[in-house]
């Protein structure tokens, strides 16, 4: 009789589903704060959900859409103020 279950391996399709998830959520944030951080994390995580097909294509590729948005963005906010922070209030 065994008493514990054989080890389950959760690598896959529905990992994927997270990683495209996380992606878009981090490009999101990332276009509000710490744009040079959370924009490379988003670009990777969308790559990975993608080259593994995700079920969540559509949401990977927001994911990278927006990765590539903050740091775009941080871009210009550099070349036009000569700083990497901006605030919303414009002060």
């Amino acid at each position: 009789m065994r008493l514990t279950a054989p080890p389950s391996r959760y690598t896959g399709r529905r990992d994927t589903e997270g990683t495209a998830v996380a992606s878009f959520v981090l490009g999101l944030v990332g276009l509000l704060v710490l744009n040079l951080v959370l924009g490379p994390i988003a670009i990777v995580l969308a790559v990975i959900a993608l080259r593994r097909d995700t079920p969540r294509r559509f949401r990977a590729l927001l994911g990278l859409g927006l990765g590539i948005a903050d740091l775009v963005l941080l871009a210009v906010l550099v070349s036009a103020h000569g700083t990497a922070s901006w605030s919303v209030w414009g002060g």
